[in-house]
This record gives C-alpha cells, sequence and structure tokens, in this order.
C-alpha cells in the first residue's frame, strides 16, 4: 500500500504543477466529488458506457450507464474527491482517501480544468445555464464534443444538450471517472483516513 500511496501523492504534485494530464477512474468503484462551485465553459451532456480498466463490457460485464458531462474549460470552488478502499488486510479494515484543492477564501486559487469530461451516475445541486440547446442529436455535439476514446459507447443519433455555460453550486456527485486535458489542483492536500470518511 505505501508504494501506491507514494505514486499517488507524486502524481498529486504533477497535477497541482499543471505537468501532467488527468484520468481519475477507480477499478469497479465509484467515487463521491463535492464542490462549492463549478463554472463550465461549452457544456455538453450526453448518455455512454463506463469500463472498469478498460474492459470490453461485451465480454466482462464490467459496464455502467453515465450520463457524460463535458467541459472545454472549467474553474471548481472548494472541490473534495474521495473513494473508499473497503476490507484491506492487517486489520486495516476500510480506508478513506481524500483530495481536496482549491482554497475557497482565496478566488485565485480555484482548481482549473480544460478538456473535462465527468462521467457521473449521480448529481445534485444548483444550475444555471445560458444559451441552452436541448434535444441536440450527440453526433452533433461540438466544442468539447463527444470523449474521443468514448465515442465506441455513444449513440452518435442519441439525445444531448448543450449550453454555452454552465454555473453548478452546492455540487454533490458519484462518478465513475473523470478525465481532463490539463488539470491544476492549488492547495492540493491529500490524506488517508481510517474507516468511512467521505467527501459527503
Amino acid at each position: 500500500m505505501v508504494p501506491s500511496v507514494i505514486a499517488t501523492a507524486a502524481v498529486g504534485v504533477g497535477l497541482a504543477q499543471g505537468a501532467l494530464a488527468a484520468s481519475f477512474s477507480v477499478s469497479g468503484q465509484e467515487f463521491k466529488v463535492t464542490a462549492d462551485e463549478l463554472n463550465g465553459e461549452n457544456f455538453v451532456q450526453y448518455g455512454s458506457i463506463a469500463t472498469e480498466d478498460g474492459a470490453d463490457p461485451t465480454k466482462s460485464g464490467k459496464a455502467h450507464a453515465v450520463a457524460v458531462s463535458g467541459f472545454s474549460h472549467a474553474t471548481i470552488t472548494n472541490m473534495c474527491q474521495s473513494v473508499v478502499t473497503p476490507n484491506l488486510p492487517f486489520g486495516l479494515g476500510s480506508v478513506t482517501l481524500r483530495l481536496k484543492a482549491g482554497d475557497p477564501k482565496d478566488t485565485d486559487k480555484k482548481v482549473d480544468a480544460t478538456g473535462l469530461y465527468l462521467d457521473v451516475s449521480e448529481l445534485k445541486g444548483d444550475a444555471e445555464f445560458s444559451n441552452i440547446d436541448i434535444g441536440v442529436r450527440t453526433g452533433d455535439l461540438k466544442n468539447p464534443g463527444v470523449q474521443p476514446d468514448a465515442g465506441k459507447y455513444v449513440n452518435p443519433n442519441g439525445f444531448s444538450q448543450r449550453a454555452e455555460r454552465a454555473k453548478l453550486t452546492g455540487v454533490q456527485q458519484k462518478a465513475w471517472a473523470t478525465t481532463a486535458g490539463t488539470f491544476k489542483l492549488p492547495g492540493l492536500h491529500l490524506s488517508l483516513a481510517k474507516g468511512v470518511k467521505e467527501c459527503y
């Protein structure tokens, strides 16, 4: 477990410095995310399938229906992400990994992401959209459009929506995966806690 924690911390430092493209996925588990506010540009949303570790869902059955939310650019205030690993050996039991970033008291320290895609199974919060277009053919989505790697799991004639801007406040979200071209995490704090101590 210790080497994996060190590797995770190293990746976190790289993300905080804007050095890496980002991809968060948890094999066989949903993770939780909260944020005080998310402001996104060129919002798109459509249905898709999230697979575990790139498994072929037709053979493995390791697939989950998701609503994909995409943004060409987004800023996030006071973000928290958590995942619980249950039943660890050596008497550890459940352990929660929490990642926090984006100081709510400092507007210059917001989480900043480009090419952001969220594979969401549940979302709660307040939403405000600018110039929203509902009922768009999925294959016609532009900026950022359908995530390239997930295209094979998307019906091009399916239902989708888009908006020039989206503002989400009081966000509580369950997700199977998050990907981004760049993901900057100012004020990054990664911690492990014994037991179940999720973001919400």
